[in-house]
C-alpha cells in the first residue's frame, strides 16, 4: 500500500465522492436510451425507478463495510460500474443485441449501486480519520457528490458533445480511473496530532476551494446557455475545472518541516499531575457521598457498589487514569508544545468520560451501549433516537426529492421553456446547502455544545417556506423556491450522517448510514410516485374536460394548480419533520454537552473542569 497521510485520504475521498453522484446524470443519458432502444415514457420512468433503487440501496455496502477493507469496497463498486454502465453502453451503440427491458433495468440498477460502495468507503474512512471534524468532513464530501453531475457534464461537453452515447462511456471510464487511484490511498488511519488552529485553516482552505468550484460551475452554465457553442471554449472550461479539483493536493504538503520536534517541556510532568489530581479528588468526593447516601437510604444507586468499601472505588478510576496518561508520559519527549497541550486536553476529556462511564456502571447494570457509544444496527433499531432521525430525514429529504424529481414538469407547468436551468441551479443550491450545513453544525457542536439536529429542524423550516412559495406560483417563485428547497435538502446529507456517528458511534457507521439513506427513496416513493403523480394526473384530466387521453403520456397540466396541493402537503410534511427534530434535540442535549461541553469550557478557561457529567438514557 502506498504511503499516505490523513489529508491525502480526504483529498482522494473528495475525488471519489464526485464519482458517486453519477445518478444525478440520468436525465442526461435517458434521451439517448429512449431513442436508441425505442422505449416509451412509461418504460423510461420505470428505468428511473430502477436507478433510484440502485442509487439508494446501500445496505449491501454497509454490511460489507465491516468485512471488507476500503479498497475492497471500492473494487466491488468499480466492477459494478463497469458491468452496469459498460454493458449499457455496448447495447446503446449496437455492439450487443438489445436484451429484454427487465435486463436494462437491472443493468442501470447495478451501475448506480456501485456509487454506494464508493460513497461508503470514502465517507467511513474520512469520518474515522477526522473523527473530531465530522461536520466539515461530511459536508464537503456530500457536497462533491452533489456536484458530480455538473462536473461530468462539463467534461462531456469538452470531450464528446454532441455524441450522447459517449456520455455513458464517460460514466464507465471516469469513475473507474478515479477508483483505481483511490484504492491505493483511501483507508482509515490513526489520528495524527496537529495544532487545532492549523487544522481549522486547512478546512477553511477546503471550503474556499468548494466555493470557487461552485461559482465556476455556475458561471459555465450561464456562459454555455447564453453564448454560441465553442469546442475550444468548452475545453478551456474543462482544464480550469481539473485545475480547481487538483488544488486540495496543497493540503498534502507537510506543514511541520523545519520545526524542532524534540524540545521537551520541563514542566510537562507537573501539568499531567495537576490535570489528574482534581479529577481523582472529585471521584473520592462522589464515592464518599454515595456511601453516605447508601447508609441512609439503603439504595445502591448512588455511586457505590454494594459490599465495596469507599476506598476501593477511587482505585478503579486510578487504574483508568494510569492507562489514559501512560501514553502522555512515555512519548512526551517527542512532542512540540502545541501538540502536548492538545493531547493534555484530549486526555482530560477521555478521563472525564471514563469517570462518567464508571459512575453509570456503579448506578445500574448496563443492558447495552449508551448514546455516544458504538451501536450495532440491531441495537440502534430499538432506539427512539434512531427512528426520530430516520423519519425526520424521510420528511425533509423525501419532500425535497419530490421537487427535484419533478422540477422539469413544475417549471413547464409555470410556463418556463428551458427547465434545465432550474435543474442546474438546484444542483448548485444543493451543494451549498451541504457545505454550509456541515460547517455551521460543527460550529454549534464544538463551540456551543448544541445538538446538530438543530440544523435539521432549521433546514426543514426553510424547506416548508420553499414548498409554500412554489405552491403560490407567482412570477419569480420558482427561483426562490428552488433556492430554499435545494439548500434545505442538501443540509440533510451533511448533518444527518455526522449526527448518526456521534449518537451511535463509528464501529457500524457504514451500515447505519446506508440504512438512514433508505429514507430518501422511501420518501420519494410516497411523495413523488403516489402523491405528486396522482394529483398531477387528476388536474390534467380536469383540464382535458374530465376525459383522459388514450395515452397516459399525453396528459399535460398547465398552471400553478398542477402541483399546488402536492406542494402544500410537502409543506405540512416538513413541519412534521421540524417537530420530530425538536424532540430529537431535547433528547440528545446531554450527549452533546458531554462530548463537546468540556472541550469548550477548557478552551475558554484554559484549565480542566472538575464537574463530572454522566449520560443518562
Amino acid at each position: 500500500m502506498a504511503s499516505t497521510s490523513h489529508w491525502l485520504v480526504l483529498v482522494a475521498s473528495i475525488w471519489l465522492q464526485a464519482c458517486s453522484g453519477t445518478g444525478y446524470l440520468f436525465g442526461s443519458i435517458s434521451p439517448v436510451i429512449k431513442t436508441t432502444l425505442d422505449f416509451n415514457q412509461k418504460q423510461l420512468n420505470r428505468l428511473g425507478v430502477a436507478k433510484d433503487i440502485g442509487d439508494s440501496g446501500g445496505l449491501l455496502a454497509g454490511f460489507l463495510c465491516d468485512w471488507l477493507p476500503p479498497w475492497g469496497l471500492i473494487l466491488v463498486g468499480t466492477l459494478q460500474n463497469l458491468i452496469g454502465y459498460g454493458w449499457l453502453w455496448l447495447i446503446v451503440i449496437g455492439r450487443v443485441p438489445q436484451p429484454p427491458f427487465i435486463v436494462v433495468c437491472l443493468l442501470i440498477c447495478v451501475g448506480t449501486n456501485g456509487e454506494t460502495f464508493f460513497n461508503t468507503a470514502a465517507l467511513v474512512s474520512s469520518v474515522r480519520t477526522f473523527s473530531t471534524y465530522r461536520g466539515p468532513v461530511v459536508g464537503i464530501l456530500k457536497g462533491f457528490a452533489g456536484l458530480g453531475g455538473a462536473i461530468f457534464t462539463c467534461v462531456y461537453t469538452a470531450l464528446y458533445a454532441p455524441d450522447q452515447a459517449s456520455f455513458i462511456l464517460l460514466l464507465v471510464i471516469g469513475p473507474t480511473l478515479v477508483a483505481i487511484l483511490s484504492m491505493l490511498v483511501i483507508r482509515p488511519i490513526p489520528y495524527v496530532a496537529e495544532d487545532s488552529a492549523i487544522q481549522d485553516k486547512k478546512f477553511k482552505f477546503l471550503y474556499g476551494i468548494c466555493m470557487i468550484l461552485a461559482i465556476y460551475l455556475l458561471s459555465i452554465i450561464i456562459v454555455q446557455d447564453s453564448s454560441v457553442k465553442s469546442t475550444n471554449l468548452d475545453r478551456v472550461f474543462a482544464i480550469g475545472l481539473f485545475t480547481i479539483l487538483a488544488l486540495p493536493l496543497v493540503l498534502v504538503i507537510p506543514t511541520t518541516l523545519g520545526k524542532d520536534l524534540s524540545d521537551p517541556d520541563s514542566n510537562f510532568q507537573d501539568q499531567v499531575s495537576q490535570l489528574r489530581a482534581p479529577l481523582l479528588e472529585d471521584v473520592e468526593i462522589e464515592a464518599a457521598a454515595g456511601s453516605k447516601n447508601d447508609a441512609t437510604t439503603g439504595s445502591s444507586g448512588s455511586g457505590k457498589i454494594p459490599g465495596q468499601s469507599v476506598d476501593a472505588q477511587p482505585s478503579h478510576f486510578k487504574d483508568q487514569d494510569s492507562l489514559l496518561f501512560s501514553e502522555l508520559e512515555d512519548e512526551k519527549e517527542t512532542w512540540p508544545e502545541t501538540v502536548r497541550r492538545d493531547r493534555l486536553r484530549r486526555a482530560s476529556s477521555r478521563l472525564y468520560r471514563a469517570v462518567a462511564e464508571g459512575a453509570v456502571k456503579l448506578k445500574r447494570k448496563r443492558k447495552g451501549p449508551h448514546r455516544g457509544e458504538d451501536f450495532t444496527l440491531r441495537q440502534a433499531l430499538v432506539k427512539a433516537d434512531f427512528w426520530l432521525l430516520f423519519f425526520g430525514l424521510w420528511c425533509g429529504a423525501g419532500s425535497g426529492l419530490m421537487v427535484i424529481d419533478n422540477l422539469g414538469q413544475i417549471s413547464q407547468s409555470l410556463g418556463y421553456k428551458d427547465p434545465h436551468i432550474f435543474v442546474a441551479l438546484i444542483s448548485i443550491w444543493n451543494f451549498l446547502g451541504r457545505l454550509g450545513a456541515g460547517y455551521v453544525s460543527e460550529v454549534i457542536a464544538r463551540e456551543h455544545a448544541l445538538p446538530r439536529p438543530i440544523l435539521l429542524a432549521a433546514a426543514q423550516a426553510v424547506m416548508a417556506i420553499g414548498h409554500a412559495s412554489l405552491a403560490v406560483g407567482i412570477p419569480g417563485a420558482l427561483y426562490a423556491g428552488s433556492l430554499l428547497v435545494g439548500m434545505g435538502y442538501g443540509a440533510h446529507w451533511a448533518v444527518a450522517p455526522a449526527t448518526a456517528s456521534e449518537l451511535f458511534g463509528l464501529k457500524s457507521f457504514g451500515l447505519l448510514y446506508n440504512f438512514l439513506s433508505m429514507a430518501m427513496p422511501a420518501g420519494s416513493l410516497v411523495f413523488s410516485g403516489l402523491i405528486a403523480g396522482t394529483l398531477y394526473d387528476r388536474e390534467a384530466q380536469k383540464q382535458e374536460g374530465g376525459i383522459a387521453p388514450p395515452e397516459v403520456d399525453a396528459l399535460r397540466c398547465e398552471g400553478a394548480v398542477c402541483f399546488r396541493m402536492s406542494l402544500l402537503i410537502m409543506t405540512g410534511v416538513c413541519l412534521v419533520g421540524v417537530i420530530l427534530n425538536v424532540i430529537l434535540i431535547s433528547r440528545t442535549q446531554r450527549v452533546y454537552t458531554t462530548l463537546y461541553g468540556k472541550q469548550r469550557d477548557e478552551a475558554a478557561d484554559n484549565k480542566p473542569r472538575t464537574k463530572i457529567t454522566t449520560i443518562e438514557e
